[in-house]
């Protein structure tokens, strides 16, 4: 992966986290930067995931290989938000 891609990585990252947030009935109790981090790993899990089922590369947007690094981000948020309550 080159420079560019762990850019990219980053970005969407940050916004998938975000849309994972958002999916995500009900207040989180984690902070903006374990939101952003959850995002990129999961647009780097989802991209994978998307690549091996032959949906990453469609023409036009990746509306499946999108909802796939959505769905994953929104399980890491309410995974992690549910792990940081049973904690306190």
């Amino acid at each position: 992966m080159e420079i560019s891609g762990i850019i990219s990585a980053i970005v969407i990252g940050i916004v998938i986290g975000v849309l994972g947030r958002l999916v995500v009935p009900g207040r989180q109790r984690i902070g903006i930067l374990w939101t952003i981090l959850i995002g990129i790993v999961a647009a780097l899990v989802g991209a994978a995931i998307a690549g091996a089922l032959g949906v990453a590369d469609t023409k036009g947007v990746d509306w499946i290989e999108w909802l796939i690094q959505i769905a994953l981000a929104a399980v890491g948020v309410a995974a992690l938000d549910r792990a940081k309550t049973t904690h306190r």
